[in-house]
């Protein structure tokens, strides 16, 4: 097993069993939520996929930032995964948060500045990856897309500030809030939940690279390969 290969598998198994701990918090110790109910049980996965989303298109802003410096594709590799991933996430963010919200909102979508930042933001970073993927010149597409990766994040900042800064939200603020945030016997399933999709990002991250890494060393291969059949 390469070096590689055993992060991946260390990652995976860390991930998988904090994702069992965190279900097990969230469905058997954590109360249900007065109002809510059950349907409250989608927070703790709604508000990691944020983090995650977050986290991740921070690593593409990173990794892109490095790229231009440093013209080394293993940053390119990292940025496309992260943004995959983030873009995933983000998808679960924007179909949970209605369902988890309709006893607030009693409707299945509103324009909240949250949900409607968190939307803009989806489209950025699915536009990165359809143009990374895009065929072309690969340094110049990927040139494009790290700048555009950059320019990209200024959303992020706003999707998270949203709640704090747009009173008319119904996201309630969990950290710092003056009404009291979130309740101390749902902390550890939140917290779990946290610590489980932070790992399963980590592991999702370094397994797509790796695939991205061999998809660009094939393609070199194969143009390789075409150049000394065809000339």
């Amino acid at each position: 097993m390469g070096k590689n290969n055993w992060w991946e598998f260390v990652l995976g198994g860390i991930a998988y069993l904090s994702i069992a701990v965190a279900l097990y918090l969230v469905f058997l110790v954590a109360p249900e939520e007065k109002i809510m109910g059950i349907v409250q049980k989608i927070f703790y996965f709604h508000v990691p996929s944020a983090w995650v989303a977050f986290l991740a298109f921070f690593v593409v802003f990173i990794g892109s930032i490095m790229f231009l410096l440093k013209r080394d594709y293993y940053w390119d590799a990292v940025s496309l995964a992260s943004a995959e991933i983030g873009v995933v996430f983000t998808t679960i963010v924007i179909t949970t948060g209605p369902i988890w919200a309709r006893t607030v909102w009693n409707a299945w979508w509103t324009w909240d500045p949250k949900l409607t930042t968190a939307i803009i933001m989806w489209f950025i970073y699915l536009a990165y990856v359809v143009l990374r993927l895009a065929a072309g010149e690969e340094e110049k597409t990927a040139r494009f897309a790290a700048i555009f990766g950059i320019i990209g994040f200024l959303d992020v900042p706003l999707v998270f500030a949203a709640g704090r800064w747009w009173q008319k939200t119904f996201h309630p603020i969990i950290f710092n809030n003056p009404s009291g945030g979130l309740d101390p016997s749902m902390k550890p399933a939140f917290f779990a939940s946290l610590i489980a999709f932070t790992f399963l990002y980590a592991y999702f991250l370094l397994k797509s690279t790796r695939i991205n890494l061999a998809r660009r060393e094939l393609n070199r291969l194969k143009d390789a390969v075409n150049e000394k059949i065809y000339g």
